[in-house]
């Protein structure tokens, strides 16, 4: 028995999904999320599951928090020491993430070659400027350290053995750039580290908490993943060195979720319209799209791969407004409090459906009470003031999502498969997810004019969706053979290589190295699930003369569902 559990932005929904005989909801659950006390939401969902089925049945708990998405919003991060060494090219301080931001000499060319070393007098330098401002956790990052990792091991072990030096707590945590990822974008990379860092202590914090619940419940001996922004998840022990992959969870288990509870074959919308947000994912040739970059943390983006998603300010719990210049409804984007038919006091979205009769959600008088004063406050009619703010909603979906569509047809189009070569995405299907869905069925479709379905258990999607995530995992191989060296980034792996060394043993060594990461995780690969999604090999010549080649490959383990719901 699978447990998923999905923090979003109004409800913690909880599910526990049954495998014998197929693929079964055999409970679920909807706590309202408490955003100053998110390990409190999680137990009270882990709870209520646990009293509705055998909790000795239980060997998988998945789940998916916006705790580090949180505390980057709202400003509830750590100081971070960011240590870089850049070499010549674009001046690192224009893409600073933080005040103690410190560049220092010292340069590795693109073969991974060292130009220039470090400069260990600014290297101390920086170190005691971090520790004089109470500095303890950092980033360490070179620009070519993809390629040779040297400097940013010598960052590494200054800061640590200042740490044995002193005599109090210093450095906790030390985040190496090369171990993010095989990309070369150097300002990425030093956001993605600084955000790792930035969300360390508060993640690890809640991590140690979620094990210690589960140890008080008796699921000690439960496996528990975190799902990730990629549609997959990671063991929670790895996750506590790599939070920042935790960020944009949910959206992700939006898409799983539909993924486990449809077949979707062509160009489709996936609406998840929850209490605070509406998700919105596109699917092309019946799979999701991916960014391939990266996601963007506020305005720095990072490398932290991700499922192409739309999140904006419009759900249930979506506050109503009327401008007094021109007495026009609109809906959010600020959640104030539930709708007043669930206890809140500013009427919302689902009060307005409720008006209409979309929907009899809670105290269905309540709704109609507190439209009635903020449209006799306007001089406006309760109906017309209910209908104005549903079609403000609707429209405001509909029309963002065209824009995205928009912006989608103007780039090459990545699925988490492939590149799509010349694809044009043409949606031929809306698929609707969240609380709201039902009662906004109609509404949407009226302004999408495409198939519009609500699938069961649509209410829970995201933690269905989250339940039945598989682990993912992916790693670049890059070679050298005129240097005989061999390098993974992510694993800090490094060998020699003989002359005669080709792409086919490096796309032989990447897959057997995913293959062991994964295992040493506990997970089994599949061969069906893994893919090579890059290889190259380029000749190096020197005087006419062939010297080497540059092999570089990139493999993954596709994300996907471990099993589809069915029902009957």
């Amino acid at each position: 028995m699978l447990l998923g559990i999905d923090v979003g932005g109004t409800h913690t929904d909880a599910v526990a999904i049954g495998l014998k005989g197929g693929a079964r909801i055999l409970a679920s659950c909807k706590v309202p999320t408490r955003h100053d006390a998110l390990l409190s939401s999680v137990t009270e969902a882990l709870e209520n599951i646990l009293g509705q089925v055998d909790p000795a049945g239980v060997t998988q708990l998945n789940l998916s928090t916006t705790l580090s998405t949180n505390a980057i919003v709202q400003g509830k991060i750590e100081d971070v020491g960011v240590i870089v060494s850049a070499g010549p090219g674009i001046d690192p301080h224009n893409f600073m993430p933080c005040r103690d931001f410190h560049v220092i000499d010292g340069s590795i060319d693109h073969r991974g070659n060292e130009v220039r070393a470090l400069s260990p007098r600014q290297l101390s330098d920086a170190v005691d400027a971090c520790r004089a401002n109470e500095v303890r956790v950092y980033a360490a990052v070179s620009k070519f350290s993809t390629r040779n990792p040297r400097h940013e091991n010598a960052i590494r072990r200054a800061v640590l053995q200042c740490r044995e030096e002193a005599d109090c707590e210093y450095a906790d945590f030390v985040t190496s750039g090369h171990q993010l990822g095989g990309a070369l974008n150097f300002p990425r990379r030093v956001a993605t580290a600084y955000f790792n860092c930035a969300v360390w202590r508060l993640y690890n914090t809640f991590a140690t908490a979620v094990e210690r619940a589960l140890e008080g419940m008796g699921l000690g001996h439960v496996k528990v993943n975190m799902l990730k922004a990629d549609g997959g998840t990671m063991p929670l022990t790895r996750s506590r060195r790599m939070p920042v992959q935790s960020i944009f969870s949910g959206p992700a288990a939006s898409v799983m979720g539909i993924i486990a509870l449809t077949d979707i074959f062509h160009d489709s919308i996936i609406l998840d319209i929850g209490g605070t947000t509406t998700d919105i994912a596109v699917f092309a040739d019946g799979a999701p799209l991916i960014e391939r970059e990266g996601i963007a943390i506020g305005s720095h983006p990072t490398l932290v791969p991700a499922l192409k998603v739309l999140s904006i300010g419009i759900g249930g719990d979506s506050a109503i407004s009327v401008s007094e210049a021109s007495s026009t409804v609109r809906v959010g984007p600020n959640r104030l409090g539930p709708s007043v038919c669930l206890g809140g006091e500013r009427p919302a979205l689902t009060d307005a459906l409720n008006v209409i009769g979309a929907c009899a959600v809670g105290d269905t008088a309540a709704s109609r009470a507190a439209l009635n004063t903020l449209a006799a406050a306007h001089g406006l009619s309760t109906e017309a003031m209910a209908r104005d703010a549903v079609d403000y909603a609707s429209t405001t979906i509909h029309n963002a999502t065209r824009d995205l569509i928009d912006e989608i047809n103007s780039k090459p189009v990545y699925t988490i498969h492939e590149l799509l070569e010349d694809k044009r995405v043409v949606p031929k299907k809306v698929y609707l997810m969240g609380g709201p869905a039902n009662a906004l069925k109609m509404e949407l479709f009226q302004r999408f004019q495409l198939s519009t379905e609500v699938p069961e258990h649509y209410e829970v999607a995201n933690a269905i969706g989250a339940a039945l995530t598989r682990t993912t995992w992916e790693l670049e191989l890059f070679a050298d053979t005129q240097r005989h060296v061999l390098f993974i980034p992510s694993l800090s792996y490094r060998e020699n290589i003989h002359t005669s060394y080709d792409q086919r043993d490096a796309e032989k060594d990447a897959m057997n190295q995913l293959a062991m990461q994964l295992d040493s995780m506990g997970v089994f690969l599949r061969p069906e699930d893994a893919q090579i999604t890059h290889a190259s090999s380029f000749n190096m010549v020197e005087d006419m003369d062939l010297v080497g080649r540059n092999i570089r490959v990139k493999c993954q383990v596709r994300p996907g569902v471990v099993a589809i719901i069915r029902e009957g």
